[in-house]
């Protein structure tokens, strides 16, 4: 069971077609082993089907959909153990914390936030500047945009790492992270063109859809601009997550006094992935399907 019922801090919801669709929890009162940090969930379809998870037994750092990092300029902003090498993940007293500064827009479908990423000692490391905007793309599906940049508050450069970064393969996770519900009795992902595995692909968008037993069908597409192009780091077997992941193998360098800046978008559908679903979404997203 979850460590805390999720909402237990400041929340709004974004709301798309005259119902909220997604609540963001900015302030949530959370163990410091998660890395708190701001979070959406429970983000739902139109028609009311909750396609996040929030701390499942698997993972209880994994907090709806949320920008996580594992590490940055030696902090923990993902949750859970640091991978080290020769040594694996192992549990250090050096999760980071995402703090809310001020609000720069607030309405119904839009938000823009200033955010501080502090270290376990209260160090701040980075400032960011955080979009989030909803808006109705068909009668069964929704948009969500995601734009954040990160910039450095050290005075020297930034460094964001991964697992995949210090050598584990396949585990370049961080960047915008998003978890779907637990025990899914189908889940499938695909991205354009392809028929195995998309996980580490470098793809325009990537589909994750499932479903419970008896439970509404949802399909959520993920699109990236092709500019960006960061692998897609994705699983639907033993859980069913994706990330657009920024530091895949090899660590990320920001040099003092620049940003870096992502844009990613999600089409979020009742049902499952029908062409016409598709068709709207990759325009959504400008993309080609």
């Amino acid at each position: 069971m979850p460590l805390v019922q999720p909402h237990t801090g400041a929340s709004v919801g974004l709301s798309c077609a005259g119902r909220v669709v997604a609540r963001y929890v900015w302030d949530p009162q959370l163990p410091t082993a998660v890395s708190p940090r701001p979070y959406l969930h429970p983000v739902t379809t139109l028609a009311g089907t909750t396609v996040t998870g929030f701390m499942p037994d698997d993972h209880v750092h994994h907090l709806g959909a949320s920008i996580a990092i594992p590490v940055l300029n030696g902090a923990n902003f993902w949750g859970g153990g640091t991978y080290v090498p020769g040594r694996g993940s192992v549990r250090l007293n050096n999760h980071g914390r995402q703090r809310h500064s001020r609000w720069l827009h607030r309405s119904d479908d839009r938000l823009v936030q200033e955010l501080c990423w502090v270290a376990s000692d209260g160090e701040p490391l980075a400032r960011e500047e955080r979009s989030l905007t909803v808006r109705p793309v068909t009668e069964t599906s929704w948009l969500l945009q995601v734009d954040f940049a990160l910039s450095g508050s050290t005075g020297g450069p930034m460094t964001i790492d991964s697992p995949g970064a210090r050598g584990r393969i396949g585990a370049g996770y961080g960047g915008f992270f998003w978890r779907a519900p637990s025990e899914l009795d189908r889940v499938h992902a695909f991205g354009r063109g392809s028929t195995g595995d998309v996980h580490g692909s470098r793809q325009p968008w990537v589909v994750l859809t499932g479903g419970r037993a008896g439970g509404a069908a949802w399909t959520l597409v993920f699109l990236t601009a092709a500019a960006a192009a960061d692998p897609w780091f994705v699983r639907s077997a033993d859980y069913a997550g994706v990330c657009s992941a920024i530091a895949w193998d090899r660590p990320l360098i920001v040099a003092a006094g620049n940003v870096f800046s992502r844009r990613l978008r999600v089409v979020v559908a009742d049902g499952p992935p029908t062409a016409d679903t598709m068709a709207a979404a990759c325009a959504a997203g400008e993309a080609q399907p």
